[in-house]
Protein backbone atom coordinates (compact mmCIF):
# COMPACT_ATOMS: atom_id res chain seq x y z
CA UNK A 1 0.00 0.00 0.00
CA UNK A 2 1.69 3.32 -0.96
CA UNK A 3 1.35 6.04 1.54
CA UNK A 4 -0.20 9.61 0.26
CA UNK A 5 1.26 13.04 1.43
CA UNK A 6 0.31 15.90 2.04
CA UNK A 7 3.10 18.67 2.80
CA UNK A 8 1.75 22.19 4.69
CA UNK A 9 4.53 24.32 5.05
CA UNK A 10 5.30 27.86 4.12
CA UNK A 11 8.87 27.30 3.01
CA UNK A 12 8.89 26.50 -0.20
CA UNK A 13 12.92 24.57 0.47
CA UNK A 14 11.16 22.29 3.01
CA UNK A 15 8.24 21.52 0.70
CA UNK A 16 10.38 20.56 -2.18
CA UNK A 17 12.82 19.14 -0.03
CA UNK A 18 10.89 17.13 1.74
CA UNK A 19 8.85 16.29 -1.15
CA UNK A 20 11.58 14.62 -3.10
CA UNK A 21 12.77 12.48 -0.51
CA UNK A 22 9.60 10.94 0.20
CA UNK A 23 9.02 10.75 -3.40
CA UNK A 24 12.42 8.53 -4.02
CA UNK A 25 10.36 5.90 -1.38
CA UNK A 26 8.46 2.94 -3.64
CA UNK A 27 5.53 3.26 -0.84
CA UNK A 28 5.47 6.61 -0.28
CA UNK A 29 3.62 9.57 -2.72
CA UNK A 30 3.45 13.62 -1.71
CA UNK A 31 0.00 14.07 -3.40
CA UNK A 32 -0.42 17.37 -2.67
CA UNK A 33 1.55 20.72 -1.06
CA UNK A 34 0.33 24.18 0.64
CA UNK A 35 1.93 27.13 1.81
CA UNK A 36 -0.44 27.83 4.62
CA UNK A 37 -3.19 26.36 7.04
CA UNK A 38 -5.69 27.13 5.45
CA UNK A 39 -4.69 25.79 1.68
CA UNK A 40 -3.73 22.68 3.97
CA UNK A 41 -7.00 22.56 4.79
CA UNK A 42 -8.70 22.62 1.60
CA UNK A 43 -5.64 20.17 0.60
CA UNK A 44 -6.74 17.44 2.78
CA UNK A 45 -10.32 17.72 1.91
CA UNK A 46 -9.88 17.28 -1.64
CA UNK A 47 -6.99 14.60 -1.45
CA UNK A 48 -8.13 12.58 1.45
CA UNK A 49 -3.99 11.84 2.18
CA UNK A 50 -3.30 9.05 5.07
CA UNK A 51 -0.56 11.57 6.34
CA UNK A 52 -0.05 15.33 6.59
CA UNK A 53 3.56 17.01 7.35
CA UNK A 54 2.29 20.51 8.91
CA UNK A 55 4.02 22.80 9.92
CA UNK A 56 2.93 24.96 13.33
CA UNK A 57 4.34 28.28 12.56
CA UNK A 58 2.50 29.67 9.22
CA UNK A 59 0.46 32.45 7.67
CA UNK A 60 -3.08 32.81 7.25
CA UNK A 61 -3.79 29.78 9.82
CA UNK A 62 -1.22 28.38 11.91
CA UNK A 63 -0.40 24.67 12.17
CA UNK A 64 -2.46 24.16 15.22
CA UNK A 65 -5.81 25.30 14.17
CA UNK A 66 -5.33 23.37 10.40
CA UNK A 67 -4.98 20.19 12.45
CA UNK A 68 -8.11 20.74 14.38
CA UNK A 69 -10.07 21.59 11.43
CA UNK A 70 -9.13 18.68 9.20
CA UNK A 71 -9.48 16.17 12.53
CA UNK A 72 -13.10 17.66 13.16
CA UNK A 73 -14.11 17.64 9.30
CA UNK A 74 -12.75 14.04 8.63
CA UNK A 75 -14.25 12.03 11.36
CA UNK A 76 -13.20 8.50 11.05
CA UNK A 77 -10.84 8.44 8.19
CA UNK A 78 -8.84 11.80 9.75
CA UNK A 79 -5.48 11.46 8.39
CA UNK A 80 -2.89 11.68 10.74
CA UNK A 81 -0.98 14.66 11.50
CA UNK A 82 2.74 14.94 11.78
CA UNK A 83 4.06 18.25 13.31
CA UNK A 84 7.02 19.72 12.00
CA UNK A 85 9.00 21.54 14.32
CA UNK A 86 13.01 23.41 14.54
CA UNK A 87 13.59 21.86 17.56
CA UNK A 88 11.74 19.56 20.13
CA UNK A 89 11.28 21.09 22.89
CA UNK A 90 9.15 23.50 21.20
CA UNK A 91 6.56 25.70 23.13
CA UNK A 92 3.36 24.24 20.66
CA UNK A 93 3.89 20.49 21.98
CA UNK A 94 1.22 20.26 24.87
CA UNK A 95 -1.24 22.27 22.51
CA UNK A 96 -0.51 20.33 18.95
CA UNK A 97 -1.14 17.11 20.86
CA UNK A 98 -4.59 17.82 22.28
CA UNK A 99 -5.28 19.19 18.88
CA UNK A 100 -4.51 15.70 17.87
CA UNK A 101 -1.56 15.86 16.30
CA UNK A 102 0.49 12.28 16.21
CA UNK A 103 3.59 13.04 16.49
CA UNK A 104 6.66 15.26 15.74
CA UNK A 105 9.55 15.39 13.20
CA UNK A 106 12.50 18.01 12.88
CA UNK A 107 12.78 19.71 9.61
CA UNK A 108 16.67 18.58 9.53
CA UNK A 109 15.79 14.92 9.84
CA UNK A 110 17.78 13.04 7.42
CA UNK A 111 15.32 11.17 4.86
CA UNK A 112 15.75 7.92 6.83
CA UNK A 113 13.96 9.61 9.32
CA UNK A 114 11.51 11.00 7.43
CA UNK A 115 10.59 8.77 5.29
CA UNK A 116 10.09 6.24 9.13
CA UNK A 117 8.19 9.09 10.88
CA UNK A 118 5.72 9.02 7.61
CA UNK A 119 5.52 5.05 8.11
CA UNK A 120 4.99 5.06 12.08
CA UNK A 121 1.98 7.41 12.11
CA UNK A 122 0.34 5.96 9.02
CA UNK A 123 0.57 2.47 10.99
CA UNK A 124 -1.42 3.97 13.55
CA UNK A 125 1.58 4.69 15.80
CA UNK A 126 2.61 7.72 17.42
CA UNK A 127 6.18 9.68 17.16
CA UNK A 128 6.81 10.83 20.62
CA UNK A 129 10.26 10.85 21.93
CA UNK A 130 11.38 11.23 25.05
CA UNK A 131 12.09 14.67 25.32
CA UNK A 132 8.60 15.47 23.68
CA UNK A 133 7.07 13.39 26.89
CA UNK A 134 8.94 14.91 29.44
CA UNK A 135 7.97 18.51 27.99
CA UNK A 136 4.28 17.62 27.84
CA UNK A 137 4.89 16.41 31.74
CA UNK A 138 6.34 19.38 32.29
CA UNK A 139 3.42 21.37 31.13
CA UNK A 140 0.84 19.62 32.85
CA UNK A 141 3.00 20.34 35.99
CA UNK A 142 2.56 24.39 35.19
CA UNK A 143 -1.14 23.47 34.57
CA UNK A 144 -1.58 22.00 38.24
CA UNK A 145 -4.21 19.35 38.47
CA UNK A 146 -6.56 17.10 36.67
CA UNK A 147 -8.35 19.42 33.72
CA UNK A 148 -11.10 17.56 33.19
CA UNK A 149 -11.83 14.22 35.29
CA UNK A 150 -14.05 12.25 33.71
CA UNK A 151 -13.77 8.65 35.74
CA UNK A 152 -16.82 7.08 34.55
CA UNK A 153 -15.01 5.86 31.00
CA UNK A 154 -11.90 5.45 32.90
CA UNK A 155 -14.05 2.72 35.19
CA UNK A 156 -14.44 0.81 31.72
CA UNK A 157 -11.08 -0.37 31.97
CA UNK A 158 -9.68 -3.09 33.42
CA UNK A 159 -7.49 -3.41 36.23
CA UNK A 160 -4.74 -4.09 34.04
CA UNK A 161 -5.89 -1.70 31.34
CA UNK A 162 -5.59 0.92 33.59
CA UNK A 163 -1.90 0.06 34.59
CA UNK A 164 -0.79 -0.15 31.01
CA UNK A 165 -2.28 3.68 30.28
CA UNK A 166 -0.33 4.75 33.41
CA UNK A 167 2.59 3.36 32.28
CA UNK A 168 2.33 4.81 28.74
CA UNK A 169 1.56 7.98 30.00
CA UNK A 170 5.06 8.01 32.06
CA UNK A 171 6.52 7.48 28.88
CA UNK A 172 7.09 3.76 28.74
CA UNK A 173 7.37 1.85 25.50
CA UNK A 174 5.40 -1.16 24.85
CA UNK A 175 8.90 -3.16 25.38
CA UNK A 176 9.12 -1.84 28.52
CA UNK A 177 6.34 -1.92 29.75
CA UNK A 178 6.17 -5.46 28.72
CA UNK A 179 9.52 -5.82 30.63
CA UNK A 180 7.81 -4.33 33.75
CA UNK A 181 4.79 -6.34 33.80
CA UNK A 182 6.52 -9.78 32.99
CA UNK A 183 4.39 -9.93 29.95
CA UNK A 184 4.40 -10.35 26.40
CA UNK A 185 4.60 -6.95 23.63
CA UNK A 186 1.79 -8.17 21.56
CA UNK A 187 0.03 -8.71 25.22
CA UNK A 188 0.73 -4.83 25.94
CA UNK A 189 -0.12 -3.75 22.48
CA UNK A 190 -3.89 -6.02 22.66
CA UNK A 191 -4.27 -3.80 26.11
CA UNK A 192 -3.77 -0.77 24.55
CA UNK A 193 -5.48 -1.19 21.64
CA UNK A 194 -8.47 -1.75 23.94
CA UNK A 195 -7.53 1.29 25.79
CA UNK A 196 -7.98 3.60 22.54
CA UNK A 197 -11.34 1.47 21.54
CA UNK A 198 -12.77 2.16 24.90
CA UNK A 199 -11.37 5.95 25.99
CA UNK A 200 -12.51 6.51 22.16
CA UNK A 201 -9.00 8.08 21.96
CA UNK A 202 -6.99 8.35 18.31
CA UNK A 203 -3.46 7.25 19.53
CA UNK A 204 -0.65 7.39 22.48
CA UNK A 205 -0.31 11.11 22.64
CA UNK A 206 -3.77 11.48 23.41
CA UNK A 207 -3.62 8.66 25.53
CA UNK A 208 -0.82 10.84 27.45
CA UNK A 209 -2.87 13.72 28.00
CA UNK A 210 -5.80 12.01 28.62
CA UNK A 211 -3.76 10.60 31.89
CA UNK A 212 -2.63 13.07 33.12
CA UNK A 213 -5.95 15.48 32.74
CA UNK A 214 -8.07 13.23 34.69
CA UNK A 215 -5.57 12.63 37.27
CA UNK A 216 -4.48 8.99 36.43
CA UNK A 217 -0.83 10.23 36.86
CA UNK A 218 0.81 13.44 38.27
CA UNK A 219 3.98 14.88 37.33
CA UNK A 220 6.79 13.15 39.52
CA UNK A 221 4.85 10.46 40.33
Amino acid sequence: MTVRVVIADDQGMVRSGFGVLLNAQPDIEVVGEAVNGEEGVRQVAALRPDVVLMDVRMPVMDGLEATRRILADAAEDAPKILMLTTFDLDDYVYAALRAGASGFLLKDASATELADAVRVVAAGDALLSPSITRRLIAEFSRLGGPRAPTPARVDELTGRETEVLALVARGLSNGEIAERLVVAEQTVKTHFGRILMKLELRDRPQAIVYAYEIGLVRPGD
